[in-house]
């Protein structure tokens, strides 16, 4: 009963992370970009704050605190922007099929920052990631929007970039702290990043014209994806292996896909499924790659 429960918590929280995608598209019609970006965290904060000592922000100092800075800066605010405005420009699907890359994005990452070994699992994954992000896009056909829909792919690659960093970044920092220590303190860091921005963009919000659909939605996408997404992922993660943990991540572009097309009412293409299936053949890759490392430790 207690595996079941650790179980369900990963699963939760990695659909709650999915939903990110096709959320970040619905919460973008109606809001500024930076005025949702903020909202988002904040809201994430009052979430995460109860689960943590606000006063263990006092331990982080030296390298350390520019490690924080970084993540809130790269891993929230430049993750949340760019993700913002490149699904202004894509569809839903498209974006959930680049955001599943990421696995395969951040082992690129650790082999050139962190000196990972590269071996062919890893090559294949990221080559698989790669050709089913260009199959999504050369047979996207009537939905493309042309050099705004490249731009698109190209800030949400960037979005994934900057969430691969969170990830890495993040490793280097838990090693001395509690995952969701981190993920609580990088949000209000985030928000305080987020505020001179916010107020340029204060102007463009009519709050008259924003409907409860949309309020309900950001809520979601704030207190839901990252807040109560991170307490559930974290909490699971505790209380089992890395490996486990790992496998539990092939669910979050799976959650993406198939909230993408429920709450944006996107047509079903057979295209979607051919480059869905084979970027995820490579986060099958690098789970693997997770559970060889983790046998060789033991």
């Amino acid at each position: 009963m207690k595996n079941f429960k650790v179980y369900l918590m990963l699963l939760l929280g990695m659909a709650l992370f999915g939903s990110a995608t096709p959320l970040s598209k619905l919460v973008s019609k109606d809001f500024p970009v930076f005025i949702a970006g903020g909202l988002r965290v904040l809201l994430a904060f009052i979430v995460l704050a109860p689960f943590i000592k606000l006063s263990n922000i006092k331990k982080y100092k030296g390298k350390d605190a520019w490690l924080l800075a970084g993540i809130s800066l790269v891993g929230v605010l430049g993750f949340t922007v760019l993700m913002l405005y490149g699904m202004q420009m894509i569809s839903g699907v498209t974006g959930s099929v680049i955001m599943s890359a990421t696995p395969a994005l951040t082992a690129l990452l650790s082999v050139i920052f962190f000196k990972d070994n590269f071996d062919w699992k890893k090559g294949m994954a990221i080559a698989l990631a790669v050709v089913g992000v260009v199959i999504m896009q050369l047979g996207s056909g009537a939905e493309a929007h042309g050099k705004n829909e490249i731009l698109g792919i190209v800030l949400v690659v960037a979005a994934i970039c900057c969430e691969a960093g969170y990830t890495l970044m993040g490793k280097a920092l838990t090693k001395d702290y509690p995952p969701e220590d981190i993920a609580t303190f990088s949000a209000i860091v985030g928000f305080i990043g987020f505020i001179p921005f916010m107020i340029w963009q204060f102007h463009d919000l009519s709050f008259g014209d924003v409907s409860i659909q949309s309020w309900i939605y950001l809520m979601l996408y704030g207190a839901g994806t990252m807040g109560l997404g991170s307490v559930l992922w974290y909490k699971g993660i505790q209380q089992v292996e890395g490996s486990m943990a790992a496998t539990f991540m092939g669910v979050m572009p799976i959650s993406a896909l198939v909230l993408s097309y429920a709450l944006l009412g996107e047509k079903f293409r057979w295209i979607h499924l051919i480059g869905f299936a084979l970027v995820f053949s490579g986060v099958l890759l690098i789970i693997s790659v997770h559970r060889q490392m983790k046998m060789k430790r033991m």
